[in-house]
């Protein structure tokens, strides 16, 4: 019989691979500038520190490090994850858990709540990869509105009331696509929502080091008086994606859902990858590194949006005060998947926004990432967009 016989799951049904990764292929051509991924740039990732780090932990615990390890974490570094959390963002939570990047903690906590046929609330856009994994999950996704000040809490008590999900899922902080911030009073309004209604917050957080201006702000997590928000964080954008080290944080009997099907996922987290953010943090390394890595985006992010700021009447575009994205929408009736096609030929790249909403269209949308591109490669690739911008409105 031919393997063409084969039928695969029906959770892949309506789940596409992932347009980023199909675009990576191409923003491996030689001279390409990418404004398409979330990578740190080069210069912020701390490859000196870390080989020392990693030859202390090896010299000092190396057998340990290299047997396996419990899922529920290397010890030392579960306790210094405590006292970051504790200390850092002002969290005292009753369980936590080492994942291989926060995007485990999404898939576990899916794992561990979705049935087939649940509903999730997604911010519309939302960051794709975890839009895919629910999918997969086969939940059906229902789009909360939001506005320049993040999801709007009106809405959302609607959809709670009307639709009775299992989960919300938000990244209040930088919000990848578009950068917004979900403001204070809405925070304490999503908790309040999730405790009166009984959903689950997936509050997804990867970037809220990453500020270069304006007051930070307290998670979500801070406002749950009855366990309902579960925290996602991670250090793959403040030290090494590379490392793949993450956590989620929060009940004690999610927490252990989790963990058990973390269990036949990949047993534990690599265990030199938490001892070398272990030393991370009890080194008191995180800090000065996070400024001065905040110091370049800052530069990196302002010279995009003064770029922005000189193309054409019409075109809209977010004004984050930390992360690594901005946002921009094109006059009605541009599409920014044509408009990828002709940058690629000029040798830029960039996402198209629709690919980042659960019901799609939005083609006059598009990502932009600056981290990862010098302040020479930023002027050409924009200068290019506005080019082609400007020749498709006129």
């Amino acid at each position: 019989m031919k393997l063409d016989s084969l039928s695969f799951a029906r959770r892949f049904d309506h789940v596409s691979g992932s347009a980023i990764r199909e675009i990576f292929k191409v923003i491996a051509q030689p001279g390409m500038i990418s404004f398409a991924g979330g990578n740190p740039s080069l210069s912020a990732l701390p490859d000196e520190q870390v080989a020392v780090l990693a030859q202390e932990a090896l010299s000092a615990s190396g057998k340990a490090l290299l047997q396996y390890g419990a899922t529920e974490g290397y010890p030392p570094f579960v306790e210094s994850l405590r006292g970051y959390l504790r200390e850092h963002l002002g969290l005292d939570v009753p369980a936590m858990l080492p994942v291989t990047g926060s995007t485990q903690a999404m898939d576990l906590l899916c794992k561990a709540l979705i049935n087939p046929g649940d509903r999730i609330v997604v911010e519309n856009p939302s960051f794709l990869g975890n839009l895919q994994c629910m999918k997969l999950y086969e939940a059906e996704l229902v789009p909360v509105r939001s506005d320049g000040d993040g999801l709007d809490p009106d809405h959302l008590e609607q959809l709670f009331r009307e639709v009775h999900p299992k989960m919300l899922y938000t990244i209040p902080t930088f919000q990848n696509p578009t950068g917004r911030t979900l403001s204070l009073e809405r925070r304490k309004r999503v908790a309040e929502l999730a405790n009166q209604y009984g959903v689950v917050v997936a509050e997804d957080d990867p970037y809220r080091d990453l500020r270069y201006r304006g007051t930070d702000l307290p998670p979500i997590k801070t406002f749950d008086k009855e366990g309902w928000v579960v925290f996602l964080g991670s250090f793959s954008k403040v030290i090494s994606p590379g490392l793949r080290v993450g956590y989620l944080a929060g009940d004690a009997g999610i927490v252990r859902k989790c963990t058990i099907g973390k269990q036949s996922s990949d047993v534990h987290t690599a265990n030199l990858n938490q001892a070398i953010v272990d030393l991370y943090l009890r080194k008191n390394l995180l800090p000065d590194h996070i400024r001065r890595i905040s110091s370049d985006y800052a530069l990196q992010c302002d010279r995009m949006l003064s770029h922005l700021a000189a193309f054409p009447d019409g075109v809209s575009y977010t004004k984050p005060e930390g992360g690594l994205f901005l946002w921009a929408e094109l006059p009605e009736g541009v599409s920014a998947v044509e408009l990828l096609k002709k940058a690629i030929e000029k040798k830029v790249a960039f996402v198209p926004g629709t690919h980042f909403f659960a019901d799609g269209g939005h083609e006059n949308t598009l990502r932009l990432n600056f981290s990862a591109s010098t302040p020479a490669q930023i002027d050409q690739g924009m200068d290019t967009l506005r080019s082609l911008i400007s020749g498709e409105l006129h």
